[in-house]
């Protein structure tokens, strides 16, 4: 599979000084090849997870020291790097950059860097036109490297964005 990548206060530059991480993750996109049923938002997560889990990346983190709120976790965390992946509704956006910046920032102190994943417009018409995957109202690469720029002032850690094409 194809991406774009969008790099948002030198996301790039940090992930090249952790190159194992940054080609870990993108290999990974590289490597998946899903068709039909697999392009639905659920086993798309469902991919994701095993294959980030099989690499070691720790699954659900909590952001916060009270683990017994579900809500507040991270996808996947590795190496002071955090994943988010939002194949859901693009009102999420808020929330997931939040989660990075708390775990950069906070007495968490967990992560240097965020990765997150999303896909592409390209992605989802070509998903409802070839394989019938619905993904109407999910959040889109486009959206994201669009109003990231207008968090400058609340988002301070660095996030690599990833756009599956």
């Amino acid at each position: 599979m194809n991406f774009k990548k969008y790099s948002y206060r030198f996301a790039e530059q940090v992930l090249n000084s952790n190159l194992t991480i940054k080609n870990e993750v993108e290999e990974l996109i590289h490597l998946l090849n899903p068709k039909g049923d697999a392009l639905s938002r659920p086993n798309l997560n469902k991919l994701f997870k095993e294959k980030l889990v099989d690499l070691g990346w720790q699954d659900q983190p909590s952001v916060f020291e009270d683990t017994k709120d579900p809500s507040a976790k991270l996808d996947f965390l590795k190496n002071r790097t955090g994943i988010e992946i939002q194949f859901g509704h693009s009102s999420f956006i808020g929330i997931d950059l939040l989660k990075f910046q708390v775990c950069s920032y906070s007495a968490l102190d967990s992560i240097d860097i965020g990765i997150y994943i999303v896909t592409t417009k390209e992605f989802q018409k070509r998903a409802k036109e070839e394989h019938k995957q619905n993904w109407e109202g999910s959040l889109q690469f486009e959206k994201v490297i669009k109003y990231l720029p207008y968090f400058k002032s609340a988002i301070q850690v660095p996030i690599y964005v990833i756009g599956l094409l």
